[in-house]
């Protein structure tokens, strides 16, 4: 790692930024999402060196075929800016814009050089070696909407404000001040997406005495894979369990990182950030850029293959690998050994990072040997027992369907019950007072239905229960709709099956009738297609259940699922 590199960061000299505020005041603005907000963040504090900026389009083609620039330098994901038409549109060539971010704070200002429509199949296909939805990067991928990537250099005005967990918020050249002045010139470094359990704690020790290293612990803080604990959970733990480890001996540093979920690439990217932070060496576990899963938990990415790219071009990535083979706990020792050092008959016991959040997310408890008491006892803190959790219950289907009839019973049986908040959130009663200035367009219908999964999000979030019952015909929008909630809570989908030719005779407002003779223009079923779900959790004809039945069909889903009583 040269001082050059390691020292860059993108944030524009005190002297320089007055100038640069009153030019950005007349500049066209991008409102930052999240996982924009954390890509800007690693560009400018130096995380993502030897980035100056946003990709341009050959640097974006040669990073997705061959993992480098088009210079040659090591680099394995895409980091561009995505916007939307209608935002790119207005930009000349060579126009720069203001970066800012949700509530308008200037952060950055972006000298675009370049725009180009994005082609999400085909980086899909570049970078997870498919477009199955099923795989978690493939559908992250596939949800971002915007449809035009910018590229160009970006000048730094200031870092995102975070008020929470202000001391754990370091930039690298904070943490390699830090090394300097404690004389630590090894450092072994652990990016990670979990608490601190008893698995990580054994990997780090391991991974650090492997290396003869102390040892910086990166807790990811941006997103990561859906069904992960929370950030602020995932920071408690580490908190709360570092006096398991040698006074002196780690550091933590909250990490802005959005992951790609993109396996060895994934790790890759990682040991990069791991040498920008000033690291020696990255330790590598067995399941390294191998955790993602699919929803049986089987790995997308085979075992190893992370610490084989890794050491393969670890001489060009600057950081040395600290490779810590699979461990398990031997009940008749008592600890952690190596998979390999089992003797025959040994009692064993193993539990997958996909089994144990589930039984996190059920409120089930954790095995002593699986997790400290202390991090424990953070993680009950968020993930109650599932019957005191929030959950969201979406309807969807054709109008006249019977979505509402259905919603109303399973609302009113609820309340019978007691004891939780149901809220109803129906499509004509959205679109009266949340959406009222939508049309009936694809782009229009798509943000209403957002709009509701964003308020079925916050409630479930709360512990409360939200009823939704649009027609929500297109399966992306639900797909996001569904990862909005499932971040924070259940998330049932219940297709109402019910045969178009049924819908049409119920319909007292003549719609059908009207769509059929061409008064009304894109009407789902009729002149518009309704995509129906492939994975729903529940499938309603309401030919052949009572809305009753159907909605006690729907309780008894959440009483085996843990969420009703």
């Amino acid at each position: 790692m040269t001082e050059s590199v390691a020292n860059l960061s993108l944030l524009a000299a005190d002297a320089d930024l007055p100038a640069l505020k009153a030019a950005a005041a007349g500049l066209p603005s991008w409102d930052l999402t999240e996982r924009q907000l954390c890509d800007l963040e690693m560009l400018l504090n130096g995380a993502f060196a030897p980035l100056t900026g946003y990709m341009n389009r050959a640097d974006h083609s040669s990073v997705l075929r061959h993992t480098c620039l088009a210079d040659g330098r090591l680099w394995p994901l895409p980091v561009v800016l995505d916007v939307s038409d209608a935002f790119a549109g207005k930009l000349q060539p060579g126009q720069s814009i203001a970066l800012r971010d949700a509530e308008g704070v200037l952060l950055a200002v972006l000298d675009v050089a370049e725009q180009w429509p994005a082609d999400r199949e085909a980086e899909a296909r570049a970078l997870y070696g498919s477009v199955a939805p099923n795989h978690p990067g493939v559908e992250q991928l596939l949800q971002r909407t915007n449809p035009i990537y910018l590229g160009g250099r970006v000048r730094g005005v200031q870092l995102p404000t975070h008020y929470d967990f202000t001391p754990l918020r370091k930039t690298p050249a904070e943490v390699r001040r830090e090394f300097a002045r404690s004389g630590w010139s090894r450092v072994a470094a652990f990016l990670t997406r979990n608490p601190l359990h008893r698995l990580q704690y054994e990997t780090t020790r391991r991974g650090a005495r492997l290396a003869d290293a102390n040892l910086l612990v990166l807790p990811i803080v941006g997103p990561t894979q859906p069904g992960d604990v929370d950030y602020h959970t995932r920071l408690r733990g580490w908190e709360e369990g570092l006096r398991h480890y040698p006074e002196h001996h780690v550091q933590v540093a909250a990490l802005p990182l959005a992951m790609r979920l993109a396996g060895p690439r994934e790790a890759m990217l990682q040991a990069i950030v791991a040498r920008n932070y000033g690291c020696s060496h990255v330790i590598v576990g067995p399941h390294q850029g191998g955790a993602v899963r699919d929803e049986a938990g089987r790995p997308f990415y085979a075992p190893g293959a992370a610490r084989t790219l890794l050491e393969t071009h670890a001489a060009a990535l600057g950081i040395a690998v600290a490779a810590v083979p699979e461990l398990i706990y031997s009940e008749d020792r008592a600890g952690y050994i190596e998979r390999g050092e089992a003797r025959p008959g040994e009692r064993v016991a193993a539990l997958t990072g996909p089994e144990a959040r589930r039984r996190m997310r059920a409120g089930m408890e954790l095995p002593e040997w699986y997790s400290f008491p202390e991090v424990v006892e953070q993680v009950k803190r968020n993930y109650p027992p599932r019957a005191r959790q929030g959950f969201t219950i979406f309807f969807t289907g054709l109008s006249g369907a019977g979505k509402s009839t259905v919603a109303r019973a399973l609302i009113d049986r609820l309340r019978e019950i007691g004891g939780r908040a149901v809220t109803l959130l129906d499509g004509d009663i959205v679109r009266k007072h949340l959406s009222s200035e939508l049309g009936l367009s694809r782009e229009h219908r798509d943000l209403n239905i957002l709009r509701i999964g964003f308020v079925a999000a916050e409630i479930t979030k709360h512990g409360g229960i939200a009823i939704c019952a649009p027609i929500a015909p297109y399966a992306a929008t639900r797909r996001q709709v569904r990862a909005m909630v499932e971040a924070v809570g259940g998330f049932f989908e219940v297709h109402v099956a019910t045969p178009i030719e049924e819908c049409e005779r119920r319909d007292r407002k003549g719609l059908y009738a009207k769509a059929r003779a061409g008064l009304i223009k894109e009407f789902t079923g009729v002149s518009d297609p309704y995509e129906a779900p492939e994975r729903a959790e529940l499938v309603i004809d309401t030919c052949q259940y009572t809305p009753l039945q159907a909605a006690q069909l729907i309780l008894t889903r959440l009483e085996n699922e843990g969420y009703a009583r």
